[in-house]
């Protein structure tokens, strides 16, 4: 009973990935342009920190925007006018990001070190306070290894700026450009 249940369930998994196997090539072929993309970013890691600043600046006005157009839409003039004041902050903050990127990538950087920090001390007290029958061992790994990279960032700050969030940037599309190799590599293998 349970080897038709398998077989049943495999045939279903195939039927569902038939349209991913199909585009297998395609799903390859993205991930070698994310992993090109991640070497650039990573061999000219200042552009990449500018670039990245840049995409913030365009989101930070586009949610500016959407703000300001959300602020019409409520009735009562003391929520309307704290939703067209959070727009405009917004809209002008991203305007300042195109109008001093490096200072925004500095901000944006001492902010990042800041809750690694944070974020390494915290996972750092909840491995103590696990039971000792869990592997707290990965959690206290895991906020040492984010504790030491926060107090390096803040520790060469404002320097650390100019390339950190290039660096980031580049090694997260080295990441993203593997996983669909991965996936597509596997999805010509799957029967």
């Amino acid at each position: 009973m349970t080897h038709a249940s398998d077989t049943l369930i495999n045939s279903q998994a195939s039927s569902e990935l038939a349209p991913l196997r199909a585009k297998s090539g395609w799903i390859v072929a993205l991930g070698v342009v994310y992993l090109l993309a991640g070497f650039i970013a990573l061999g000219s890691v200042v552009m990449a920190t500018v670039a990245s600043v840049l995409v913030v600046g365009v989101m930070m006005i586009i949610a500016g925007v959407a703000e300001v157009f959300s602020a019409f839409q409520i009735k009562s003039w003391g929520k309307f006018l704290l939703w067209v004041l959070l727009g405009v902050l917004y809209i002008i903050a991203g305007f300042v990001t195109f109008e001093n990127p490096l200072l925004a990538a500095a901000l944006l950087t001492l902010i990042l070190g800041a809750s690694l920090l944070a974020c390494g001390i915290m996972r750092i007290i909840l491995a103590s306070s696990m039971k000792r029958e869990t592997p707290w061992i990965w959690v206290l790994l895991s906020g040492a290894i984010t504790l030491l990279l926060g107090l390096l960032i803040l520790a060469h700050w404002p320097v650390s700026s100019l390339y950190i969030l290039g660096v980031f940037l580049g090694i997260d599309l080295i990441m993203a450009g593997a996983a669909w190799i991965g996936l597509g590599f596997g999805l010509r293998h799957v029967r």
